[in-house]
């Protein structure tokens, strides 16, 4: 799958999932900015997809301040000319019971994994409308379609995404933007690295996957290329569910 000239955001970048995704996206050709929380980190994704012969640019964002997100859009449009495809990926996960979790973590969280798409989206919406067509992937997680305990806040702001990828699907289909999300199962990445550790509830884990391993990143990563490119152009408004099977039971 080509990406050849296709201009790439890629939130929460700079680790992780998205960090899978800005190499995938970059390996396929596409220019790629890289953002988040931690310019330095950010700096050393674009190195490596410069060693790989790819072109990026680190943009130093929190992505629930509106200041800044538009600051990422301006950076990229000066850089590039203009943005094809926009990742919302990044977000922050926290386990915490109903009793013990605080109103400032409830907020923190939705802040960040939900409002964070809102203000990505409406960013880039304008320069996509002017060129006549665009991508935008929401990574949303199975937790958005079931429960997962000790999490309240996490799975409210992932089923959110879920709906909101089709409300946007639906309203931008005039403008020829497709949005689409991608909802990951139990994939190997520093946010889950205290839940594997544990023998135990990795086993745990384990029976609920038909397919009987932990995702890696590039498993996401492979499902943004596709979701990226022209092989998807008549798909819009679906959470593609990454997850070895979990959500078979």
């Amino acid at each position: 799958m080509d990406l050849k000239n296709k201009v790439v955001i890629v939130t929460g970048s700079r680790r992780g999932i998205g960090k899978a995704i800005a190499l995938t996206l970059a390996k396929a050709g596409a220019n790629v900015v890289v953002s988040d929380i931690n310019l330095d980190d950010c700096n050393k994704v674009v190195e490596e997809i410069k060693t790989i012969g790819g072109n990026a640019l680190a943009v130093k964002a929190d992505i629930s301040n509106p200041e800044e997100v538009k600051d990422v859009v301006k950076s990229t449009v000066k850089r590039f000319g203009k943005v094809d495809i926009l990742v919302n990926n990044a977000g922050i996960y926290m386990q915490k019971s109903l009793t013990d979790v605080t109103e400032q973590d409830f907020d923190k969280i939705l802040d960040i994994n939900l409002k964070g798409v809102f203000l990505c989206s409406k960013a880039v919406v304008p320069e996509m409308i002017k060129q006549g067509k665009g991508k935008i992937i929401n990574i949303t997680s199975i937790a958005g379609q079931v429960g997962f305990a000790n999490s309240s806040a996490y799975c409210a702001s992932k089923g959110a995404i879920i709906n909101i990828t089709r409300e946007l699907a639906l309203e931008l289909a005039q403008y020829k933007i497709n949005v689409n999300a991608i909802g990951p199962g139990v994939i190997e990445t520093a946010m889950t690295k205290d839940l594997l550790k544990d023998e135990a509830t990795k086993e745990t884990l384990l029976a609920n996957i038909p397919l009987n391993r932990i995702g890696k990143p590039e498993d996401i990563a492979n499902a943004a290329l596709f979701l990226a490119s022209n092989n998807a152009d008549y798909i819009t408004g679906i959470t593609l569910f990454v997850d070895g099977g979990w959500l078979t039971h």
